[in-house]
C-alpha cells in the first residue's frame, strides 16, 4: 500500500485532487507541482521524459505507489516513461474514452501547444470515428496559475480561442486548468454547447484500494509555496496546508 501521487507543472491537477477527495476523502495524495522547472509544453521531449521520470523517482521514495501525470501536455510521453515498480498513468486515454462515450455530433477540443500539435487526441478519437476541430489555447493556463480567472484579459482571449469552435455539439478540455474557467468559456460559445471536464473520468480509473487512508495529504512544489497556495486558492477554492518547497530536484 502506498500514496496517490499527482504530478503537475501548476495547479491545473488541483482540479482532479478536488474530484478525488470529494469521491475519496481518506485516500492520502502527495501532490507535486513542478512550477520551477521549465513549462512542460515548453521543454523538449526527451527533457520531459527525464524530468517525468525522475519526478516519479523522488515520489516513489516516499510511499506513493501509484501516480497520476495531472497534465495534458506532461501526458503525451506517459507511454514512454521507464518507471519500475510504480503505476503510472495520465489524463489523456481516460479523455478519450469519455469523449467518445458522449458520440459528440461535432467535438472541438483546446488545448495547450504541445498537446494540440502531438495529435495525440486526434489520432486516439480517430480510432473511435470521431473527427476533431482543435485549437491551441497557450495563453489560458498561465493567466490561471495567475490567478486571473475572470480578469479581461481572460475574457478576451476565451472569446478569441473559441470563436471558431462556438457551434459544437462538446469541447474537451485538454488541460487540467481549463475547467476552472469553465464559467468563462461557456460564454463565448452556443447555450446548447457541452464542456467535457475529463476529472471524474481520470479518478474512475484509480485503483484505490491499494492506497494509503487517513493520513495528511502533502503539497510540494519546485516553486513558490506563496504563489502555488494563493493560485490554488484563486482557481479551485482549495486551500492548500503547509506546502513544502523542494529544492534541488
Amino acid at each position: 500500500m502506498g500514496r496517490i501521487g499527482m504530478i503537475d507543472w501548476g495547479i491545473g491537477g488541483i482540479g482532479i485532487y478536488r474530484r478525488l477527495k470529494a469521491s475519496f476523502p481518506q485516500t492520502a495524495v502527495t501532490y507535486f507541482s513542478d512550477t520551477g522547472f521549465t513549462p512542460y509544453g515548453k521543454t523538449t521531449r526527451r527533457e520531459l521524459i527525464e524530468r517525468l521520470e525522475r519526478v516519479v523517482r523522488f515520489l516513489q521514495q516516499r510511499e506513493v505507489s501509484r501516480v497520476v501525470i495531472a497534465c495534458n501536455a506532461a501526458s503525451t510521453v506517459v507511454d514512454e516513461l521507464r518507471c519500475e515498480g510504480i503505476e503510472v498513468s495520465g489524463v489523456i486515454k481516460p479523455a478519450i474514452e469519455l469523449a467518445a462515450k458522449l458520440k459528440p455530433r461535432d467535438l472541438g477540443l483546446i488545448g495547450g501547444r504541445r498537446t494540440v500539435v502531438s495529435g495525440v487526441y486526434r489520432r486516439g478519437l480517430a480510432d473511435e470515428g470521431i473527427t476533431l476541430k482543435q485549437r491551441i489555447a497557450q495563453p489560458l493556463s498561465g493567466l490561471i496559475e495567475k490567478g486571473e480567472i475572470d480578469s479581461p484579459v481572460l475574457h478576451i482571449e476565451s472569446q478569441r480561442i473559441l470563436k471558431p469552435l462556438a457551434t459544437c455539439s462538446h469541447i474537451l478540455l485538454a488541460c487540467t486548468h481549463y475547467p476552472a474557467i469553465a464559467g468563462v468559456l461557456s460564454r463565448y460559445v452556443s447555450p446548447t454547447t457541452q464542456l467535457i471536464d475529463p476529472a471524474d473520468a481520470v479518478v474512475s480509473r484509480l485503483d484505490l484500494l491499494r492506497t494509503l487512508a487517513d493520513q495528511p495529504d502533502i503539497f510540494l512544489t519546485t516553486g513558490s509555496t506563496k504563489e502555488m497556495r494563493q493560485a490554488a486558492k484563486a482557481a479551485w477554492a482549495v486551500d492548500l496546508k503547509g506546502p513544502q518547497q523542494v529544492r534541488g530536484l
